[in-house]
């Protein structure tokens, strides 16, 4: 299984490769879920609350970014995470090897 920085800053995969943003993974590796957030790395805060398997860190990052889109509700479904999981494209998946570019 990848690191979490590496899982963090995984932009997709050749194979069974992790192809990994060298940049982004330097600048922002070191960030927690909710300072990924605040910077407006949403995609990252997903993939950094995903990897901790904390439910209530999913939540809080879907709840911010409903409340991108002005819907402040204070709940978010089992549903609209996993539809978060699909829009950015972020799934635990055992891989053991990175490309870092």
């Amino acid at each position: 299984m990848l690191g979490r920085e590496d899982f963090v800053f995984t932009i997709g995969y050749d194979g069974p490769i992790a192809v990994i943003d060298k940049q982004a993974k330097k600048k922002y590796g070191r960030l927690s879920t909710r300072e990924l957030i605040e910077k407006g790395l949403f995609r990252a805060a997903f993939s950094s609350a995903l990897y901790s398997g904390n439910a209530e860190e999913c939540k809080y990052v879907g709840q911010a970014f409903k409340s991108l889109g002005g819907n402040s509700s204070a709940d978010i479904s089992e549903t609209e995470l996993s539809a978060l999981g699909r829009l950015f494209g972020v799934f635990l998946v055992d891989v053991k090897r990175t490309m870092i570019i």
